[in-house]
């Protein structure tokens, strides 16, 4: 089967673009309906948090660790081994128990942490240079995508069925794909073996920080982007509602916007890294530009207009959401031929951020009673962040 289609990777892409979308679908679809179940289980809705840290905490390891089995297998197998264990996931999560849907959020963890260096492992090589950033922020869509159809489908399946039969549902598109799949491994896989194997462990794609110091440049900006990206996430309806005097509606369409921003300006982003200007200097723009998002959003009160509001929330999604796809290609260009490993060392930095700093803004939030101090902290270690980026020249791949 050939894959390509005007030199654009047409089939793969849609493939690694279904692979991402179902498996995170599947991840934030207990978050969606957090109360019911919260209610079924009989556990504060709270304890949502842990879940997705879980997720995210063990997608970690799953990202440094995942490499290694697609080099050796091909990213084909690999992403039928992330669909496999979002079905199990589902399954073990449609159990109905506390101790099952724990269980599950590691299994989700197991999946995710592999969906972005395999993806990269199979596009890459099929790719023309001239379009790679745009593939991969392409493929990032699936990532705000899934957030929507999370929010969009479970509720109401929820309501008709129950939450149970509601992820028994969605294990049918998940097991259909991974079985299509089969009829294309060998042809998209073969072709691309690397034929040597990176060196074993949790730490290969770690030893990249050691080598290549622009990986590290780019490893702490994405650390810092993709945490200020949750940030806003988590805290803005809370914000808008307590502090900025909106109600429930007006927060939603703003949180809203903010998501659309994002899903709209990744292959927006891409096109302009391939054929304007280098992805490093659009980077360190967005970390401009979410550092005065961060710091106008530090605050908002009852006199900022709605409108107003919306176009600094619009401008953050555009950026801290708006980022990854041209951030893989970067990883992917700085890897060279480690470029798998690299795009595993970036997801786990990604996924250190949405871990780690919500956390410390929840905390310094609370600590002070305000928003300023935690925004404009955020929002200046994105611009010195996305500064050495554009300040110390980057090498080329090796």
């Amino acid at each position: 089967m050939n894959p390509m289609t005007g030199g654009f990777p047409v089939a793969p892409l849609a493939a690694t673009l279904a692979v991402q979308t179902l498996a995170t679908t599947a991840a934030y679809s207990i978050p969606a309906v957090a109360p019911v179940v919260a209610r079924d289980l009989g556990v504060n809705p709270a304890l949502i948090g842990l879940y997705i840290s879980t997720v995210y905490g063990v997608g970690i390891l799953s990202a440094l660790f995942s490499p290694r089995f697609i080099q050796s297998h091909g990213a084909v197998r690999a992403s039928q081994a992330v669909l496999a264990a979002t079905l199990a996931m589902l399954a073990t999560a449609a159990a109905g128990s506390l101790a099952a849907v724990a269980l599950s959020a590691v299994l989700m963890g197991v999946a995710y942490g592999a969906t972005a260096p395999a993806s990269t492992h199979l596009l890459v090589p099929l790719t023309p240079r001239a379009h790679l950033n745009l593939v991969l922020s392409l493929r990032q869509i699936g990532v705000p995508l899934a957030g929507m159809l999370a929010g969009l489908v479970m509720p109401p399946l929820t309501l008709h069925w129950g939450w149970q039969p509601a992820l028994i549902a969605q294990m049918v598109p998940v097991l259909v794909l991974g079985v299509a799949l089969e009829v294309v491994r060998r042809s998209w896989d073969a072709p691309h073996a690397t034929g040597s194997q990176p060196p074993a462990g949790l730490f290969a794609p770690l030893r990249l920080l050691v080598d290549r110091p622009a990986l590290r440049r780019l490893s702490f900006a994405s650390f810092v982007y993709s945490g200020l990206q949750l940030c806003f996430i988590v805290f803005m309806t809370t914000q808008l509602t307590t502090v900025a005097g909106m109600d429930l509606v007006q927060a939603g369409r703003v949180l809203a916007a903010y998501q659309v921003a994002g899903i709209v300006a990744r292959p927006v982003w891409g096109w302009l890294a391939d054929h304007v200007l280098a992805a490093r200097w659009l980077l360190a723009l967005q970390g401009a530009i979410m550092c005065a998002a961060a710091l106008l959003a530090a605050r908002f009160g009852p006199e900022w207009n709605g409108w107003l509001v919306i176009l600094v929330c619009t401008c953050a999604g555009a950026t801290a959401s708006g980022f990854t796809g041209i951030a893989y290609g970067e990883y992917a260009r700085l890897g060279g031929e480690r470029r798998t490993e690299a795009t595993g060392l970036g997801a786990a930095s990604m996924f250190g951020g949405v871990l780690v700093l919500p956390a410390l803004m929840s905390l310094a939030v609370t600590t002070s009673g305000s928003y300023l101090l935690a925004y404009s902290a955020i929002g200046v270690l994105a611009l010195v962040s996305g500064a050495s980026l554009a300040l110390q020249p980057m090498r080329p791949a090796r």
